[in-house]
């Protein structure tokens, strides 16, 4: 049995990819359960869940993206003004400056 594809996983309405997320993960806890019964016949199902796992919750990660992007127009970055605050020394560096009264 190949491995799932991922556009599979982007076909699916934003409803049915968290119902497929939940359904892997309810399987993935089965075999979980199946493996320490010494039960499990299919150890690949393990590989192939985790794939499905990963593709589905890619694919949920870019939709969240792609939403952000669209909500927020691009602003531009100013440049950071410069600080008028001391630049940080070392102790060695403090030790070796005279104080200035």
């Amino acid at each position: 049995m190949p491995l799932p594809k991922i556009e599979d996983a982007r076909k699916l309405s934003d409803e049915e990819l968290v119902d497929e997320i939940e359904a892997v993960k309810k399987e993935l806890f089965q075999l979980r359960l199946q493996k320490a019964t010494s039960n499990l016949e299919k150890t690949h199902q393990f590989k192939h869940n985790r794939h499905r796992l990963a593709q589905l919750l890619t694919v949920e990660r870019e939709r969240q993206l792609a939403d952000d992007a669209s909500e927020e127009p691009k602003e531009e970055v100013a440049a950071e003004p410069e600080s008028s605050e001391p630049e940080a020394t070392s102790p060695e560096e403090e030790a070796e400056k005279p104080e200035q009264e």
